[in-house]
């Protein structure tokens, strides 16, 4: 849905000067995996003023999947694969939950307030997901479409500790139905570095309710896929973001070899 089409039915809430919600990497390419990150950006648009956050609260995991953005760019580059990114923050609508999902647009996050999510109406959910949510989703299913993908895979990060419960995992592959990708990208990466933990449908779980991307995407296409989850302090600089993706790429190598 374009803009002008959202400007018909109510006035916009994304202006000329906010950032457009999807960056789309190698949108030409004919690479047979196509790269996704849901959780890239950390904007807010103006109208929403910063969702009446503390400062510094966008810049932690509640504002978005830290490390994954940078992750995705590095594969993309590397492997000369398209990539499609959502560039505002989770917090302004999770383009990974469905938009109905109570933590879609969520009024409290990680224990945190978000004053910005607290009275919303029905327009103000109308608007981001006219806005935000659909436009991201139509590039994907876009790139997806292409003849020459044979894989889909979405990258994230979780945070080591969450509610007190520490999360041993390094990294992690969510999947449903298609067990037999992430098994192989598991072995892929244990052959790379025997002492990783990883962890299979951990720390969370798909389910139509809560999840948009294997149900919604990954599912439908019916190409092999996975989401992968990096915990982000493994992945907070520049070191760890080449390191992981230089795993990861060579992991997808072994799993289209096979």
């Amino acid at each position: 849905m374009t803009r002008q089409a959202v400007s018909s039915t109510h006035s916009m809430m994304l202006s000329a000067d906010d950032p457009a919600p999807v960056t789309v990497v190698n949108a030409a390419s004919e690479h047979p995996v196509l790269l996704v990150c849901e959780h890239a950006g950390q904007a807010v648009p103006r109208a929403l003023a910063g969702l009446g956050l503390a400062p510094g609260d966008l810049d932690r995991h509640i504002g978005w999947d830290i490390g994954a953005a940078a992750v995705t760019c590095l594969m993309a580059r590397a492997m000369g694969a398209p990539a499609v990114l959502q560039n505002y923050s989770r917090l302004v609508i999770d383009c990974n939950r469905p938009p109905d999902a109570p933590d879609a647009m969520p009024g409290v996050s990680d224990e945190i307030p978000v004053p910005g999510n607290g009275h919303l109406s029905a327009q103000d959910r109308d608007r981001r997901i006219a806005e935000i949510f659909a436009p991201y989703q139509a590039a994907v299913t876009h790139a997806l479409a292409h003849p020459a993908r044979r894989a889909v895979i979405s990258i994230h990060s979780f945070t080591p500790t969450l509610a007190g419960v520490v999360r041993p995992w390094d990294v992690a592959f969510l999947f449903r139905g298609d067990a037999q990708t992430p098994a192989h990208l598991r072995r892929a990466l244990l052959a790379l570095d025997p002492g990783l933990t990883i962890g299979m449908n951990q720390p969370y779980q798909i389910e139509d309710a809560s999840d948009w991307f294997v149900p919604r995407h990954g599912e439908p296409s019916g190409l092999p896929h996975s989401l992968i989850e990096i915990r982000n302090d493994l992945i907070a600089d520049r070191q760890g973001q080449a390191r992981w993706a230089n795993l990861l790429r060579a992991a997808i190598d072994d799993l289209l070899k096979g």
